[in-house]
Parts: structure tokens; sequence; C-alpha cells
């Protein structure tokens, strides 16, 4: 009889965390939901911050629930972190990417390096909430916190130590730093020397699938994956074709592909497109896109005004105003923060001499159609760059589960997509871990089982002339802004 392997999975979002188990025995694979909890950021002491303390409870409770399992593994979003002082102990917790420390803190960090020896180091798209541009802000603001610190550690390599006092780094969460020095995949000592950053406070790197320790409660490894959510997504890709390019949909939209280097040219760098470590150790090449966090904080900022919508609600109200109007750009600096999103939305078509959208349909259909519309513009960059045709958009994560959206998607871009599996960024944490334990015999064979057996659903392009109109007007506003 086959030995079963048990592996749990967190996997935690910019607003919720979930602890996700799964058997696997070689033939059968069966995973369940058992805890899930809410990620809500705090203000303390003049800084947007993640409340660790209250995760850390969660993931405590995540494992008591789980019962007996062979190993466990964190995915977490990019570029925050935590610094661990001399005594081991957390100096404060991490703050938060949508912090305003680094507003103007791109433009002081190029006058040391410019942006293509940046780029040409790390492949990193020059974004602002880089970890890079947070320690200089750290420094800049509070450079008495950064002297304190010995070690700095990326989110699931800082919950991996909290439950098993392992210091590691596994790469594809460092590669959202822009820090590591592609493709050799180690730490850049030109970037490290130029802004005088000490090599010691950054910790070993990892191959991802490597035991850093194994917890004290019943012996379990903890297993360091893929500690960046979207390369656990990537690994759940149902098909990477060539002719496929994959949209990890949550509160960010990533849309890219795998290739096997990383493409480190001035070009890449001028359309804003990224290199990062994937899960098998193939490069995925990747725009990031604002995503849901647009609805989500438009819904967040009804509910504020005591207006409640379901995101049912939500999509049916768009789907009944009238199509096509006013666009955003989901990538205006407007649009990062909390608060109120649809009056900045209406402020922001208003100021490009647009129809200003007056309902929460009309707004909402604003949203939509202008990510779609954004989707299409990355996927023509993606094309430019790679050489590359796409016939098949895969949208993996919750992203899959908006009909609407998708479907706005395959008219947008005149592509195939492909919605599924939801729970991409789960079943990749647990796929790896049962390759990292040999279970599974490949990442490969978990991409077929999933094509095989998760819940994919299909849209098929239906081109019209205004679609192809309104992509030429959206194409005029992101260059006239």
């Amino acid at each position: 009889m086959t030995k079963k392997t048990t592996v749990l999975a967190f996997d935690l979002g910019a607003s919720s965390g979930r602890a996700i188990r799964a058997e696997y025995d070689g033939e059968a694979f069966r995973w369940e939901e058992l805890h899930r909890f809410e990620n809500n950021p705090v203000e303390k002491d003049g800084h947007l911050r993640w409340d660790f303390e209250s995760l850390l409870r969660e993931i405590r409770a995540g494992i008591q629930k789980a019962g007996a399992f062979d190993s466990v593994a964190f995915d977490t979003w990019g570029v925050d972190f935590g610094l661990l002082g001399e005594d081991g102990k957390l100096l404060s917790d991490p703050v938060h990417y949508r912090d305003a420390r680094t507003d103007h803190i791109l433009d002081s960090a190029l006058h040391v390096m410019d942006g293509e020896s940046l780029y040409g180091e790390t492949g990193t798209q020059l974004l602002p909430i880089n970890t890079l541009f947070q320690l200089l802000a750290l420094r800049e603001q509070e450079p008495e916190t950064l002297a304190r610190a010995k070690t700095l550690l990326w989110m699931p390599d800082l919950f991996r130590y909290c439950l098993c006092g392992g210091v590691s780094t596994e790469r594809s969460a460092a590669s959202t730093a822009q820090l590591l020095r592609l493709p050799q995949g180690e730490w850049s000592e030109n970037i490290l020397n130029g802004y005088g950053i000490g090599q010691d406070l950054l910790p070993p790197l990892v191959p991802g699938g490597s035991a850093v320790g194994r917890l004290p409660e019943n012996g379990a490894l903890v297993l360091a994956t893929a500690g960046h959510d979207t390369q656990c997504a990537v690994a759940a890709l149902p098909d990477p074709g060539p002719d496929a390019a994959f949209l990890s949909c949550g509160t960010w939209s990533l849309l890219g592909c795998e290739l096997d280097a990383p493409i480190l040219t001035p070009e890449s760098m001028r359309l804003g497109l990224s290199n990062e470590w994937g899960a098998n150790g193939k490069i995925n090449y990747l725009k990031n896109i604002i995503g849901l966090w647009l609805i989500q904080e438009s819904r967040r900022a009804w509910k504020r005004a005591g207006e409640s919508y379901s995101y049912a609600d939500l999509e049916r109200l768009a789907l009944a105003a009238e199509p096509l109007r006013c666009f955003i750009d989901p990538d205006d600096p407007v649009f990062t923060p909390p608060g109120d999103l649809p009056g900045r939305v209406q402020e922001y078509c208003r100021k490009t001499g647009q129809f200003v959208p007056q309902t929460v349909g009309e707004t909402m259909r604003c949203i939509y159609e202008s990510l779609a519309l954004k989707y299409r513009w990355a996927i023509s960059q993606l094309q430019q760059a790679t050489g590359r045709r796409f016939g098949t958009l895969h949208v993996l994560g919750g992203g899959a589960k908006d009909g609407l959206l998708c479907r706005m998607t395959a008219d947008a871009a005149g592509l195939r997509v492909v919605a599924g599996p939801v729970e991409a960024t789960a079943l990749g944490n647990l796929m790896l871990q049962l390759t990292a334990l040999g279970a599974m015999p490949s990442l490969e064979e978990g991409r077929r089982w999933i094509a095989r057996e998760e819940k994919l659903t299909e849209y098929l392009p239906q081109t019209s002339e205004a679609w192809e109109t309104a992509y030429q007007k959206y194409q005029t506003l992101l260059e006239s802004v």
C-alpha cells in the first residue's frame, strides 16, 4: 500500500489568510480549507503595519486544527519584511508596502545607481514598494531602527523563523526585493555596496523545497517552498505551453509567461516588465498591475459610507451600466493608498476629460473595463519583449471566479481565457511540498493533475469594433497621462 503524505499550506494574502491541508497517496489527492482569518493592517507608530502577532496567533490556530501532517510551508505577498535585533526578536511590526514612507524615495535612489544599472542587475521592475527602496526610506527616516537590525527576513521567512528558528530566504521571495542578481540568483554585491547595505543583514539563500527546521509541536518539517504567492500560483499553471500566458489575479494582477532565462534589456525595463525567480527554477517574466484592490477598496469605501454591496451586487450593477464610456490607468499612483477609491476614479476621469461616472454601476464598469484593457496592453508588451504570440491566457486565483472580468478580458484581448484553478496559490504550495517530499514525482505531474481534476472555465473572445475603438482610446489615455 502506498504511503499517505499529508501537507499543510499557509497562504497569506493582503486581506486574508488560510490554512489548507492535503493528503496524497500516489493516486488520490484530497484537500480542505481548515482555517480562514482576516489580515487587517493597523496604523501604529506613524506607519501602516501588518499585525504580525495576530497573524502568528492565527497560524498557530491553523496548526492545531490540522492535527498530524508531514510538512508545512508558507506563501505570502512580496517585498515586505521584518527586522530582527541582536536578541533575535522582531524590532517592530513589518511596515505595509502601501505605507507612504517610500513616496519620494525612487528619485533619490536613482542618483546612486541609474535605472538601467539596477534593472540590468536584478531584472526587477522599478517600483517604490520594492524592498531596496523601503530600506533606503527606513535609513533616511529612522536610521536608529536600521542600526539596531541584525537580520532581515521577508514575510514567509519570518513566519518560518518564528515557528522553528531557521534563518533563511527562499529565492522567489528574494527576487521581489531589487537585491537579487539574475541570472545567478545570488545577492547583488554591486547594489549592496552601492547603497551601503551590509550583506550580513541578509540571510543565506536556499532553493525552493529546502527543509529549514521542524515544528516543535509535532516534528513536522518546515519547508521553504515558493515563498512569493505569485510563484505558488504559477506552479499550479495547468498548461505551461509556449503560447500560454498567465494572469495571477488577486489584490494584485501579475500577467506574464515562463522563460528559461531572464530578459534584462533596456527595452524590457522601459516596458516595465519584471523577472521573478519561479518555483521550478524558471523565470516568470511578468507585469505588475494593480488588480482586484480597486474593487475591494471601492467596496470598503461604499461600506464606510453606509452602502453595503456584495461582489455579486457590484458585478450585476456594472453589467447594467452603459459600456466603454470612461477608463482609468489602474497603476496611477493615486489608486495605491486606501481610501475613497470611487471618488478618485471620478476625479481621474474628470481630469482626463472623460465621462465622469456617477453611480456605483458606472464606477464599477469603468474599473472592470480598465482592468481588461490594461491586461491587453500588458500582453502586447509581453509579446513585443519575448517575440511570442499568445493564444491562451490562464487566469489563476480569486479573479478566476469573476466571470464578468474574465469575459471582458477575453473580448478586450482577443484571446481564449481559461479561468482556474481558483485556489491556484494554495494548490501550488501543496504540490511543491509533495514534490519536495518525493511523494509526487515532479511539479509537471502536479500540473497535469490540476489540468485533469480542477474546474476550469473557458471564455472565447467575442471581438467587436467597440472594443477595438476603446483600446485605441485607452492607448491614447495611457500615453497622454
